[in-house]
């Protein structure tokens, strides 16, 4: 089954901005976590506009990258497998099922921490330290998880 041409097209579309944000947050991560991010470093946030700037760029790219993978690319797969849509928690179950995401759960930790490292960025240095270091431990599962669906629609010939 092939999806309609238009649907194709934002597929395809969504794979390339799906592969390049894999690539910068992969960069940014490398670059913001050559030490362990501390509460210390945190507080410099304040007056280290390149460390402000890095910490910035890795806390947009994770919440990008978990926001296009849900709500854009993996919807996007399940249509052209001739899905019906469905909730993002449904559709998070069906990935689990076809092992493109490991876990809903871990996808659901994903999302605290994004909301966390949004939300409380300038009130507790700890709290926000924390959820850094958290979301750096959880980098290579998002990319694992973009890896398995880009390879899926590689795999049928739609990247």
């Amino acid at each position: 089954m092939n999806p309609a041409p238009d649907r194709l097209s934002r597929l395809r579309f969504l794979v390339r901005v799906v592969a390049k944000e894999c690539k910068h947050l992969a960069g940014t991560d490398e670059r913001l976590f050559t030490e362990p991010f501390t509460a210390q470093r945190a507080v410099l946030l304040d007056t280290d506009s390149e460390l402000a700037e890095r910490a910035e760029a890795f806390v947009s790219r994770f919440g990008r990258l978990q926001d296009t993978l849900g709500d854009k690319l993996l919807p996007s797969l399940l249509g052209a497998l001739g899905e019906k849509p469905a909730t993002v928690i449904d559709n998070l179950d069906r990935a689990e099922r076809l092992g493109w995401v490991a876990s809903v759960n871990d996808w659901t930790t994903l999302r605290a921490l994004r909301n966390q490292m949004v939300h409380e960025y300038v009130e507790d240095p700890q709290v926000l330290a924390d959820a850094l270091e958290a979301a750096h431990g959880f980098v290579p599962t998002l990319l694992e998880m973009a890896r398995r669906m880009l390879d899926e629609a590689a795999r049928r010939g739609w990247a």
